[in-house]
């Protein structure tokens, strides 16, 4: 681990260097229109002639830094921010020779990553389009405090230093190829908090979570072989499957960017898989979180849409994986989605409203993590089940005010010892339970809701955060 050296004024011993003439070199990630964390120490790192004095200025304070490179050239400084403002600000980087970056603001960094859910532009995917976005295009100059930095899709077989990714500002020209569902979740945070925000957007469509952590952890996974999967393509294209990649190439170069939490919306790879899945997200938080070393960053994620994988309930099973990983990931939450597709949708695994699912990001990250409690982020989920007669009572969390509907509730499922699933009739008791019965099933055992591959409903809560997806039982279908 490199030493981070934050001085102010002159230094006696790093002056005694001599100077050399060598201009410092940044990673792209450290450029024009970035975006850096407020109120915090940010990292700023480099190249530079080996045993260099690099003097790092910046214009909010009018300090000057110094830091010594080691002796391969590389360098890492600390420097702290302010407050933050929409003031454009430089920052001055010296060794003999000057590089100067500028328009740089200070706000709130967020670190997206996941598959294609996440990487899909507004611009949308060929006939998979994106709700509005012609709109959010044509208006996009409007937003003066949104930047992002899309992370350019690089497999690599060992961790490297540098990544392709710099920074842009929002506008009609570079706003077709952001991320939506950040892009979304930046607007609701600058309309909220009323800061500048920046989105690092590093993802890779189809990619798997085994894709995105280091191959010592991956070794360790049985069902994985490394030396099968990882295996280049002639033509140098690697398959968006192939574990580690993603981490060696495109995420561990951005292990030093000071950021305020991680969202992540991925699953669909993992179908079929859900019996790893929540304990390998797990993982994945963790080591990313060590990475960073910023403590326990927040970590958000979407439960992956309902959608057509076939026979069976597999995309199910994921998303009950999914919301066991947010129960045993600390400081952690989880969205819901299944309310947020039509049902022509469903061959259609890139739904096209982006822009509620990014609301509901920046919902749960102004209530958690910036302490705004009275903006509903939770919805609904599974508390317990009462069998009455011929009747399952059903409790929740997060029902204490009642339900968005009193009738035609749709999506809930009842069986019994026979394991056969009906339809069911469903009326709200007490104000905060709800009653199930079929005229099929005379003596209730299990109950489902929308736990099926491609199941929307329409239960939510007063503030129109749906109910997650549930079951009752542990059968195999």
């Amino acid at each position: 681990m490199k030493k981070i050296f934050k001085i102010l004024g002159v230094c006696a011993g790093l002056m005694s260097v001599p100077t050399l003439h060598a201009k410092v070199v940044l990673p792209e990630i450290i450029g024009d229109h970035m975006v850096l964390q407020q109120n915090t120490d940010v990292k700023l790192w480099g190249t530079a002639t080996a045993k260099k004095v690099v003097e790092i200025t910046v214009s909010w304070n009018n300090q000057t830094y110094k830091v010594q490179s080691e002796s391969d050239g590389s360098w890492i400084a600390s420097i702290p921010t302010p407050q933050a403002s929409y003031t454009p600000h430089t920052i001055l980087f010296d060794d003999g020779e000057q590089t100067t970056i500028g328009n740089v603001l200070i706000g709130e960094v967020w670190f997206c990553s996941g598959q294609s859910n996440m990487e899909m532009p507004l611009n949308g995917f060929r006939n998979c389009p994106i709700e509005g976005a012609n709109e959010t295009i044509a208006t996009a100059a409007q937003w003066k405090g949104i930047r992002m930095a899309t992370i350019e899709k690089t497999g690599h077989l060992t961790p490297q230093q540098n990544c392709k990714g710099a920074w842009k500002e929002s506008n009609p020209t570079n706003a077709p190829w952001f991320s939506a569902t950040a892009f979304y979740f930046a607007q609701m945070l600058n309309r909220v908090l009323d800061v500048p925000v920046g989105i690092i957007n590093c993802s890779w469509g189809g990619s798997k979570v085994e894709g995105w952590l280091p191959e010592e952890i991956v070794t360790g996974y049985p069902d994985v072989d490394l030396k099968k999967e990882r295996i280049k393509p002639a033509n140098g294209d690697w398959n968006w499957l192939t574990p580690t990649i993603m981490y060696n190439g495109m995420l561990y170069p951005l292990k030093n960017y000071t950021i305020k939490g991680f969202l992540w919306y991925q699953g669909e790879s993992n179908v079929g898989r859900h019996a790893t899945y929540a304990e390998r997200l797990s993982t994945l938080v963790a080591h990313w979180r060590s990475l960073w070393q910023l403590g326990e960053l927040p970590f958000y994620l979407v439960e992956i849409a309902p959608h057509d994988y076939g026979e069976g309930i597999a995309g199910a099973l994921l998303r009950e994986a999914q919301f066991k990983a947010a129960e045993i990931i600390p400081n952690s939450g989880i969205i819901s989605t299944n309310d947020l597709v039509e049902d022509y949708e469903s061959p259609n695994i890139h739904p096209k409203d982006k822009k509620e699912v990014g609301n509901r990001l920046a919902y749960m990250a102004l209530n958690r993590t910036y302490g705004y409690r009275n903006i509903d982020c939770d919805g609904i989920s599974f508390k317990s089940m009462n069998v009455e007669g011929n009747a399952a009572i059903i409790s929740f969390h997060g029902a204490e005010d009642g339900f968005n509907r009193m009738i035609g509730m749709e999506g809930f499922e009842i069986a019994g010892e026979d394991h056969l699933f009906y339809p069911a009739k469903a009326e709200i008791v007490n104000h905060t339970q709800i009653k199930l019965t079929s005229d099929s099933v005379k003596a209730p055992v299990a109950v489902r809701y929308c736990f099926r591959n491609f199941m929307p409903g329409n239960v939510a809560d007063l503030r129109g955060l749906p109910l997650f997806p549930f079951r009752t039982d542990a059968w195999s279908e």
